[in-house]
């Protein structure tokens, strides 16, 4: 086994044990497997390079790209002229397309950006404004009357609204998922739960000391997410700070989907979108987030004062909401810098690139990023020959509730009873996904892990009926137990 790889990850006839045991040095190191990270990888599995991707986490997407507003932005309103303007409408474009090959549910809601007040009433045309400078001109003016026949729900008050027609809402979950599997099939080395501790320079390159052992790389890329100023200043540079910024967030029972149609928005602020109600794929309602500054990069906890202060603002933008039922609540870290565009810097003479600094839209962006940061690293030096043969996006297993799931497709259980018998009841999942699962190039290894593979135990009773059964499939995934 390489080192750093879990056994899970070297079982045989698994895409790392069909890689020689040990390629190092390698073209490119990259660090972090959070959304962005995954995306440079897979963009970097295209070209005839030898690859390492390294996560301290023990998964892919735990950090930032878990837990966020899991909404696919058109961009309509970033600063214009900025990179992350740029980057966020070519990576709608290019997320949305890949989403349709590779089966990651994508919901073309719409979205209402909502003026309560005569102040933020003025400032719809300047967002319209801004929008087309951005190159996104499908916006309209909403009336009140009209905006209350669209959102009958809405809560008394509203003034007007501007409609984005291609907002949507997505499943945050697959799409690292998918981008490292892709990456993985195509030759990267996956390096789950080991840490960058330090950085020293070799003949070509770096050598990145691990708590796993030391991995040498010509190139490496930091896509660290909320440790990216940390791995920068190993590089020498300190171009920028990480704060913390705490999204709390709470997600509402199914039974509420039927109040909201679309995602209510807020007039923006300096400090982020602000509160939002929005559908999720998966059939709930969700409402946040907050945006807290904090100084721990592990605070992921909620507080009675954030949910608290969320419910004060739901109660005003979707009253009824507040009398359904509460799934769950979960808080979510955002990677906010002092600057107010993304930090992504192309070192030639290090060979190093920096990608700091991406903040929520980093989902949307993430294969713009990885586009833009691959030209880079093309520019100053780094040798990119297109591969012949490509896996193309793997087919995932889809999460969404507007979709066919397998408990519904007769042809599926007629080919393997297992998708029909059903261990998680709150959302529908089959012992024959959870199987999936846990047999998958990179499998789920834990409760969490299989949550964001299946959605099972992420239901009203949070696991509370099938967590068991789960437990037991998850000791035996080769189904033995």
């Amino acid at each position: 086994m390489s080192a750093g790889i879990p056994d899970e990850l070297s079982a045989p006839g698994s895409a790392v044990a069909r890689r020689d045991a040990d390629i190092s040095p390698y073209d490119v190191a990259v660090v972090g497997a959070g959304v962005v990270g995954t995306a440079i990888a897979r963009e970097l599995s295209r070209h005839e390079l030898r690859c390492v991707l390294i996560e301290a986490a023990d998964d892919v997407g735990t950090g930032t790209s878990k837990a966020n507003t899991a909404i696919l932005h058109t961009g309509f309103d970033a600063k214009p002229g900025t990179l992350e303007a740029g980057l966020v409408r070519r990576g709608c474009s290019l997320l949305r397309e890949y989403s349709s090959q590779a089966g990651i549910p994508v919901e073309r809601t719409g979205a209402l950006l909502v003026a309560w007040t005569e102040e933020q009433e003025l400032t719809l045309p300047e967002l319209a404004r801004r929008a087309r400078q951005n190159g996104y001109p499908a916006l309209r003016s909403v009336g009140s009357d009209e905006l209350y026949v669209r959102e009958p729900h809405l809560g008394a008050g509203a003034l007007g609204a501007l409609e984005i027609p291609d907002e949507s809402i997505i499943c945050p979950w697959t799409v690292p998922l998918a981008f490292a599997t892709e990456a993985l099939l195509a030759g990267v080395q996956l390096r789950l739960g080991t840490t960058v501790r330090s950085v020293s320079g070799t003949e070509s390159g770096h050598r990145l000391h691990t708590d796993r052992g030391p991995i040498d790389a010509g190139w490496v890329v930091n896509a660290a997410g909320l440790s990216s100023a940390l791995v920068d200043r190993m590089f020498g540079h300190a171009e920028f700070d990480v704060i913390p910024r705490r999204g709390q967030l709470i997600v509402f029972d199914k039974l509420a989907r039927s109040l909201v149609s679309s995602i209510l928005l807020p007039v923006p602020t300096t400090r982020g979108k602000g509160v939002l109600v929005a559908p999720t794929v998966y059939g709930n309602v969700l409402l946040g987030p907050t945006a807290e500054d904090l100084d721990d990069p592990s605070d992921t906890a909620t507080t009675a004062a954030g949910l608290t202060g969320l419910l004060e603002r739901g109660n005003r933008i979707l009253p009824e909401l507040i009398g359904q039922e509460v799934t769950a609540s979960y808080a979510g870290l955002r990677a906010a810098t002092e600057h107010p565009d993304y930090q992504i810097r192309i070192y030639g003479d290090q060979r190093y690139a920096c990608v700091g600094g991406i903040r929520s839209t980093g989902l949307t962006a993430s294969m713009a990023i990885a586009e833009y940061v691959c030209a880079g690293l093309a520019d100053a030096g780094l040798a990119f020959e297109r591969r012949c043969e490509l896996p193309g996006p793997p087919r995932m297993a889809n999460l969404g509730e507007a979709f066919c799931r397998p408990y519904q497709d007769t042809a599926q259980i007629a080919a393997d009873p297992a998708y029909g018998r059903i261990v998680c009841h709150c959302e529908r999942v089959s012992e024959g996904e959870i199987r999936d699962a846990l047999q998958s190039a990179i499998p789920a290894h834990n409760l969490d892990g299989l949550r964001r593979r299946t959605r099972a135990g992420n239901g009203r009773c949070q696991g509370f009926f099938c967590g068991a059964q789960v437990a037991r499939m998850l000791e035996h995934p080769d189904g033995r137990g």
